[in-house]
């Protein structure tokens, strides 16, 4: 199962609090936490077999999950796989080592399309990891008509035949990009224009799911789905009816990076995972077994035609923004969208 690693949106990220980091046992150990199913544990294996150093690998599904723990101190952590929005808050709270270039070597293979983007100016505290989309699945052999954005995926026609996320930021994104609005633009005000649309919207939702949106699709629960785009490409490769369209009105790109603690003990060893897994060849086995878009254009060569065809994994052009920090008025997204579920 994939599920993107963007579950995460829903609540203010608390990064004023002290990271404490104790010693490890030993430096031959590398304490990473990174989203659930998404590291291949065959990459994990290989840079054990390669450098010596044991990795121990937890997980999480969100970002607040891993901020929380952090700060918490209920762990104790070398290497970590924020997304865009949880790297701005954490290095603007002085909590990310800056990333040593010199050892990772292998940073040269990836786009600059991903690199120096708002969130970490000059890439200082971060590597992209892998980049996606939030788009619309449709089984084209249900659903007939031309489906270009939010307002004809959400017609009343496809009442009770609808998978979307369920993110209460990411519903929130889509109706401010409906209003032809910046889906960072959230104020009180901004919601309350936006509430009606999502109310209409969200009755004709069958289902909301984060986890696997795909599975409705692929055993024909319903026609259509707003999905992360790993998702959306995994569906491609499996049936051809399926397709992945990137809304016209706009959408959200995430890039999911890996970064260091402020703290870490075992920070070259960090670096050394970073570098490793910037290997054309490595890089590669991630995009086989998750297949986002992978930023690393050395590894790009060596994938096949089809995966590299796959209109999910790597989309055409389109209107695309990431999400910024918003911090407390995360709040009134749960408030909103807590409300308007309960309608239903």
């Amino acid at each position: 199962m994939i599920e993107h690693p963007t579950m995460k949106t829903t609540r203010p990220l608390i990064v004023a609090a002290m990271l404490a980091v104790a010693p490890f046992a030993s430096a031959k150990e590398l304490n990473l936490f990174a989203w659930s199913e998404y590291i291949p544990q065959s990459v994990i294996d290989g840079f054990t077999e390669e450098t010596g150093i044991k990795v121990n690998y937890e997980t999480y599904d969100s970002n607040e999950a891993m901020i929380a723990k952090l700060v918490g101190g209920g762990g104790e952590y070398d290497l970590i796989q924020p997304s865009e929005y949880a790297v701005e808050a954490l290095a603007q709270a002085g909590r990310l080592e800056v990333i040593d270039r010199a050892n990772v070597p292998n940073f040269a293979n990836l786009s600059p399309q991903y690199l120096d983007q708002p969130f970490d100016a000059g890439n200082k505290f971060s590597v992209p990891y892998m980049v996606g989309t939030v788009g619309i699945a449709v089984n084209t052999e249900k659903v007939k008509e031309p489906v270009a954005g939010y307002a004809d995926f959400f017609s009343d026609k496809y009442k009770g035949r609808l998978v979307v996320l369920d993110d209460g930021r990411e519903i929130v994104s889509w109706a401010l990009a409906a209003k032809g609005r910046s889906i960072n633009d959230i104020t009180a005000e901004t919601l309350a224009e936006v509430k009606p649309l999502i109310a209409s919207w969200l009755k004709n939702v069958k289902l909301f799911d984060s986890a696997s949106p795909k599975t409705a699709l692929l055993n024909g629960e319903v026609d259509m789905g707003i999905v992360w785009s790993g998702e959306g490409a995994i569906l491609v490769q499996e049936d051809a009816k399926f397709a992945y369209i990137l809304p016209k009105e706009g959408a959200h790109m995430f890039i999911d990076s890996l970064c260091i603690p402020k703290g870490a003990k075992n920070k070259a060893a960090a670096e050394a995972f970073i570098n490793y897994i910037l290997k054309p060849e490595v890089s590669k086995i991630i995009s086989d077994e998750f297949p986002y878009t992978n930023p690393n254009l050395e590894a790009r060569k060596l994938l096949t035609e089809e995966q590299l065809k796959n209109g999910a994994s790597y989309p055409a052009a389109g209107k695309l923004e990431t999400f910024k920090e918003i911090g407390e008025v995360s709040s009134l997204i749960d408030d909103l969208i807590t409300e308007l579920k309960s309608d239903l």
